[in-house]
């Protein structure tokens, strides 16, 4: 499983010209499931998520997690984040999960996560052609990959 996590001061997901999904500040999270990915890798991922210290404290330093800062989760399903090139310049998805595994856990992920932040949690749509918007802050980009 791969996440790319961006803190963001805000973040939102179109579908067919319709906001799905819109939060202030918070996490950005681009995730895709590999074809052996398991729900104990889902859960570790989604708690390292949750509890990155990305966000500055009164100090300046980055000392707080999503959930000190009150923050809110954009959560985004991007199969393309296995996209490999070493050979050629098409890349080849082979390491991402089929489209059923994949939205499986995606679901879980977005449970997982609600459990620990309810209400905080807007996503995309799985499969659908979508436009995101956001704003990084910092930039601060992390990939957490397990």
């Amino acid at each position: 499983m791969k996440a790319v996590v961006q803190r963001v001061s805000e973040a939102s997901v179109k579908v067919e010209g319709k906001t799905k999904g819109r939060i202030a500040r918070g996490l950005l999270i681009l995730l895709a499931v590999h074809r052996d990915d398991t729900e104990d890798q889902l859960k570790w991922v989604a708690d390292k998520c949750r509890r990155l210290r990305i966000f500055e404290d009164d100090e300046g330093k980055m000392n707080r997690s999503v959930e000190d800062v009150d923050g809110e989760v954009l959560l985004v399903s991007q199969f393309t984040l296995y996209g490999d090139v070493k050979k050629g310049t098409r890349p080849s998805f082979i390491a991402s999960a089929g489209p059923d595994k994949a939205e499986s856990i995606y679901e879980q992920m977005i449970t997982n996560m609600e459990r620990s932040m309810p209400g905080k949690v807007k996503t995309g749509i799985f499969a659908a052609k979508m436009e995101v918007s956001l704003i990084n802050d910092g930039p601060v980009t992390i990939i957490v990959e397990r």
